[in-house]
């Protein structure tokens, strides 16, 4: 499980810290985890399950998929960027740009991305309605 574990946070660009504040536990615990020095209890392998959609199993054993099944967001973005796959126009491949470039970061960085589009988009909301 050690191994899994440091692939999952270095999958997620994270550093020992920030992996370990997710889920409530110091970096020195995550240390220990991925050095196979200390086994994570029930209670803190349910929460790396749930804060970054893993699979229960593969971590526990390894078997199957890593992640879960991908959230409608997800699919909606791998959909638009099979979409603007084979454009050449200007604004296609920019967003082709920015969806590979989001696929890309981290979940607290996805999630600023989010809120920011979220804001513009109630924005325009209210300017035209």
């Amino acid at each position: 499980m050690n191994e899994r574990i440091k692939l999952l946070r270095k999958s997620l660009n994270m550093n020992q810290t920030d992996f370990g504040n997710k889920v409530g536990i110091k970096q020195t615990t995550v240390a220990g985890y991925e050095n196979g020095i200390r086994t994570p209890t029930d209670a803190v392998i349910l929460s790396i399950c749930r804060e970054f959609d893993i699979s229960e199993e593969w971590l526990r054993t390894g078997q199957g998929e890593m992640k879960l099944i991908a959230s409608e967001d997800e699919e909606v973005m791998k959909y638009a960027g099979m979409l603007l796959k084979d454009k050449e126009d200007f604004v296609a491949q920019k967003i082709k740009r920015f969806i590979v470039g989001y696929e890309k970061l981290d979940v607290n960085d996805k999630k600023v991305v989010e809120n920011l589009m979220r804001q513009i988009f109630e924005s325009e909301k209210k300017e035209q309605g």
